[in-house]
């Protein structure tokens, strides 16, 4: 009988974007415990971490208005993407970042998947903070899967130049997570934090250039053979 049936679901996915899961996801299970009494005194640890590691658009005025650089509040551009509302607000950056993650990741390094992720989130927080003036703090993976949305548009941008087809094509995917965002946004009302994720996205497209295999040198040939 073939032992294929008791092979881990995650072997085959890639280190890095289990490595990543497995950060969020285990954050997110600290606080289910502690929520559920079961580890003592871990009732307002979400609370707790919400205020002191999620990203606050007054905080980072105040860090403008004084001139000053103040390491707390820098932290937050690359801690808030850890940090989640809820169990499903956690399990969908999850399921995403496996999902998306895993198809990036099978042709970037692993930092670069790293890189994009954090990039795309500092980067969404960034803008974020300078256009809008939100009280909600920015909080969750959504920027940084934003990011990984855009690394893997790239990749079907550049199979699409390679092989004549048409180049738009690769951005459905973003369009109609952005069309679902704004749908649900005036149905149901919602923090402006598609900002972030537009951002992220962007990000993750561009940085693509740089950081993957090859780089522009290898984009341009492509193009250039098309």
């Amino acid at each position: 009988m073939s032992s294929s049936h008791n092979t881990s679901p995650f072997h085959a996915l890639p280190p890095v974007v289990v490595a990543l899961a497995v950060v969020i996801g285990g954050i997110e299970l600290l606080f289910w415990l502690g929520q559920s009494g079961l580890i003592p005194g871990g009732e307002d640890w979400r609370t707790f971490a919400i205020q002191d590691y999620t990203f606050f658009d007054e905080l980072f005025d105040r860090m403008l208005a004084r001139g000053t650089w103040s390491g707390p509040v820098m932290l937050r551009f690359v801690t808030y993407p850890l940090i989640h509302t809820s169990f499903i607000h956690a399990l969908f950056v999850i399921v995403f970042i496996l999902a998306i993650g895993k198809m990036v990741a099978t042709v970037f390094r692993p930092w670069a998947v790293l890189v994009i992720f954090f990039a795309a989130s500092a980067l969404g927080a960034l803008i974020y903070g300078l256009a809008l003036d939100e009280r909600y703090p920015l909080i969750g993976g959504y920027p940084g899967v934003y990011g990984l949305i855009g690394a893997y548009t790239f990749l079907l941008w550049v199979n699409l130049a390679s092989t004549g087809g048409p180049r738009y094509q690769a951005f459905a995917l973003i369009g109609m997570l952005l069309g679902i965002q704004l749908l649900f946004s005036l149905v149901f009302g919602s923090a402006n934090d598609w900002v972030a994720d537009l951002v992220g996205f962007a990000t993750g497209f561009a940085l693509s250039f740089v950081v993957s295999p090859g780089g522009w040198g290898r984009v341009l040939a492509k193009l250039r053979r098309s």
